[in-house]
């Protein structure tokens, strides 16, 4: 008996899967085109009715307003310098909420997984309290429960602390703002920045050479103490070279007391988004940590416990090297996360780069420039992150042959 042979004729088409594959993919395109271009034209015609154009001419615009805690910032000052001010706040809080978290949540991760009851129970206790209240909450908790109304005094009877045996204010600190020491130009500063940026490039060259040198010989590296120490050295001997270009600029109020007139000025807004996403996203970059280690093979602590290393050495050497591959990526997002959060600084009135563009569009600048312009700024911040923390987790990935 023979088989049939099978047939080669092709269905019809509205049952063929791959036109009808393609014709849907067709009429979706067909569908987003005709949305956009319903969109753009409602856009068209309500530009056309407000007389608004389409260019970025209101850059160059005066802002009508003034940012708090910025005084060479005034309503004169055109909207492109606002957003120089929006994103170098944005920076500022994100930078320090990542070094924050990145530390707290070590240390967190860490502890959940230590042999001392107490400091496990409470490393499990701060991760849940913080992971599941939302972040805004902790922001507005810290700008309104610790600085607004806190134990703190205003600015006026703000107290101040003096540095033991000099006479001099070491700290400030108020309900709206806190001082501290920073730095003052007093000539030279292009030259010693140079030669920073020698000494910089001096300690990467000595680290590289004292790795090779642990590579060939064996030898310990000490390239810790061997960078620190080529950095140290030239930076102060161009500092003694160029007769001091920076000195200490101790804080100070004013007359009035009603600001603080020199030193570094940290206003109470910065400190209550860094803090609130620092501690937020650190519940999350430590049970990340706690994973990773987790994930490292049993083997190797017992490996560790054989060469009789302390707990530190255990960790330092043979455990976090190992985990930290494995936390990179799931990192990466954390800090992308949080350097988005600081849009939520607009409900405690600090001036970073959302606020800004808020307050800028409710004072007559175009809405979709200025939101294309806002999208941009965190685009850029996202792409810097991600490809920083994707140079980290490349140069700690194992290289295989």
């Amino acid at each position: 008996m023979t088989t049939p042979e099978p047939s080669t004729s092709r269905p019809p088409l509205w049952r063929d899967v791959r036109v009808l594959r393609v014709a849907g993919q067709v009429a979706a395109v067909v569908v987003v085109f005709l949305i956009l271009q319903w969109l753009i034209g409602n856009l068209v015609t309500n530009y056309g009715r407000l007389n608004i154009s389409f260019d970025f001419g209101f850059l160059n615009q005066p802002t009508q307003f003034q940012i708090a805690n910025h005084p060479q910032f005034n309503p004169r000052s055109p909207v492109w310098r606002m957003v120089l001010v929006g994103v170098k706040n944005t920076a500022l809080a994100g930078v320090f909420g990542i070094a924050l978290a990145g530390v707290l949540g070590l240390i967190i991760g860490i502890g959940r997984l230590s042999q001392n009851w107490l400091a496990a129970k409470l490393s499990a206790a701060y991760v849940e309290f913080f992971r599941n209240i939302p972040p805004l909450v902790v922001i507005v908790f810290f700008a309104f429960a610790v600085f607004l109304y806190g134990p703190l005094p205003n600015l006026r009877q703000a107290i101040e602390i003096p540095l033991f045996g000099t006479g001099r204010t070491a700290l400030i600190l108020s309900n709206a703002e806190w001082g501290v020491p920073g730095m003052r130009s007093t000539g030279n500063l292009l030259a010693f920045g140079v030669s920073a940026l020698v000494a910089v490039v001096a300690a990467a060259v000595v680290w590289r050479w004292r790795t090779r040198l642990n590579e060939r010989s064996g030898e310990p590296h000490h390239r810790v103490l061997w960078s620190l120490g080529v950095l140290l050295a030239i930076l102060v001997v161009s500092y003694v070279a160029l007769g001091g270009p920076l000195v200490i600029d101790w804080p100070q109020l004013s007359e009035n007391r009603r600001r603080i007139a020199s030193g570094f000025s940290i206003n109470s807004g910065f400190m209550s988004v860094a803090g609130a996403l620092g501690l937020y996203t650190a519940s999350h970059v430590a049970e990340i940590i706690r994973g990773s280690i987790l994930a490292v093979p049993w083997g190797q602590t017992e490996a560790s416990f054989a060469l009789a290393l302390t707990n530190f050495q255990r960790y330092r050497f043979v455990v976090l090297p190992q985990a930290m591959r494995i936390a990179v990526p799931p990192l990466i997002n954390q800090a992308l996360n949080l350097i988005k959060n600081t849009s939520l600084a607009a409900a405690v009135g600090y001036a970073e780069i959302t606020t800004l563009t808020q307050t800028s569009i409710g004072n007559g600048r175009p809405a979709v420039q200025s939101v294309v312009i806002l999208m941009v700024v965190y685009l850029g911040f996202s792409l810097l992150v991600s490809l920083i923390l994707n140079i980290v987790n490349r140069r700690l990935q194992l290289v295989t042959r």
